[in-house]
This record gives C-alpha cells, structure tokens and sequence, in this order.
C-alpha cells in the first residue's frame, strides 16, 4: 500500500466519528434553532397587508388588512389581524396568542353578529376567513411546535438552502409534515410544503421579495399560498414594516378584537 493510500484511508476512518457526531434529526432542529435565534429581539411590528385570494378559474378578490404583533420573551408571539376592506369583512378581526408548547388561543370577532368566536383546536386547520391559509399557518414560528429531520441540501430562489422535515407535534394539526427550504446565509425560509393527514401534498408557500429592517430583521414584500388539491391560492402582498412601535400586552386582549376598527 503506498503511503498516500495510507493516509488517505487514515484520513477517512478518523472522519468518521465526525460525520456521525450529529443526526439528521439533531441537524434539523439546531437549524430551525438558528433561524428562531436570528429572529428574536425585534419587540413589536405593526405592517399592512393586501390578501388577494384566487379561484380555480383565476377570478381574483381583493382584501386590505393592518396586522400588529408583539414579540414575548417566555412564549410565542401575540398577533392582531384587522380587515379594513371591503365593507362586507370591515371590522373583522383576529387575535392569536401563539405558544411554544400546547394549544395556542385564538378568536375571531365577527362585527356584523357583535361577537367574539373562540376558535377551537380542533378546527385550527380550518381556513382562514376562506384564504389558503389554515387557522395554524398564522401562529409564529416557536421551536418546541415541531420535531425535526434534515433532508438534503438544494438551490432554492438562487439561494444555497437547507431542506427540512417539520412534523407537528399537536394531533391537532391539519399537517402529517412541512417539508420547508432554508437559506444557508440569513435563515429565511424560501419555501414550505404542506402534506395532509394522508400525507399527500396540499399546499405549498413561497416567500419572496425579502428585506431586512433594523439591520437584521428580515421579513417578505410576498407570500403565495397554492392549494394544489382545490386549485385555489392566495397572495399576500406586505407593506409599510414599522419596528418599535411602543406596543404592550393591553393592546393584545379580547376587548382590542372590538376597538380595532
């Protein structure tokens, strides 16, 4: 044997416990970590939202939205959604208090019956005042939600991404798994598909249009959510980002759901 061979083979055999020294299941969540850690600090965020939501034949209806959300130290995210356009959806608004571990709590208040709706677990992955949108797509992102799988590494929007398996810790979900694209450099996700609870492919999200405020935060200009079962898709278009808007928890309460309009 000649000596490069050797130490080649040497090189090879004191790699090994290396390439074992992290499962894949460890490497998909220290990356789900990561891009959690690159998020947090930001504090509260109020922005305007355009949801333009499309029919099988393409017909198009467009809503108009201000969202506020307040990030919590210990917990998930606390987040107001408020319909401003058209007159038939006016006043309609929607109050979720995301959580790291259990059941996140979330209401709906409809203005026309002047009542304030509890959704229930079991209906979070019922649609979104009829969007592409689950009532669970619109929790924040919290680590302990999922468990995790790394997959492979793959170009995703020119992006070098990491490709990982989400598979929802709650019975509740309307998900078997989300199989979701991470670029390597910023931690953003480029893409996420949705598979029922047959494990067939449902819907799938792209981000676009990223920037980033306060030389940190990233967030999209737009996200398109296909249902590829139905067809049907909608489009959110993101403006006016404001960071450090001096919001509290008093602006995040069931009383908040009948002022916001």
């Amino acid at each position: 044997m000649s000596h490069r061979i050797f130490f080649a083979l040497v090189l090879l055999l004191s790699a090994q416990p290396l390439l074992h020294a992290e499962s894949a299941e460890e490497k998909g969540r220290a990356i789900a970590a990561e891009s959690i850690a690159r998020d947090s600090g930001w504090g509260d965020m109020m922005a305007e939202m355009q949801m333009i939501l499309r029919n099988k034949q393409g017909e198009e209806s467009l809503r108009e939205i201000h969202m506020q959300s307040l990030e919590q130290e210990n917990d998930g995210d606390k987040s107001l959604t408020v319909f401003d356009k058209p007159l038939d959806v006016k006043g309609t608004a929607f109050l979720s208090f995301s959580h790291a571990v259990g059941a996140d709590d979330q209401w709906l208040y409809l203005p026309a019956l002047k009542r304030v709706k509890r959704i229930s677990s079991r209906n979070k992955s019922g649609p979104f005042m009829g969007s592409e949108f689950a009532y669970e797509d619109l929790s924040s992102f919290e680590l302990e939600k999922y468990t995790y799988k790394y997959i492979k590494d793959e170009t995703m929007n020119e992006q070098e991404c990491f490709v990982v398996e989400q598979y929802p810790v709650d019975k509740n979900s309307g998900y078997t798994r989300r199989v979701v694209w991470i670029d390597k450099q910023e931690y953003r996700v480029q893409r996420a598909e949705f598979y029922d609870r047959k494990n067939s492919e449902l819907k799938t999200l792209s981000y676009s249009g990223y920037k980033q405020y306060l030389n940190r935060y990233w967030r999209p200009d737009q996200m398109d959510m296909v249902n590829h079962q139905t067809g049907k898709s909608t489009e959110l278009r993101w403006m006016n980002y404001q960071f450090g808007n001096g919001l509290s928890e008093a602006d995040f309460n069931k009383n908040s759901l009948k002022r916001a309009h």
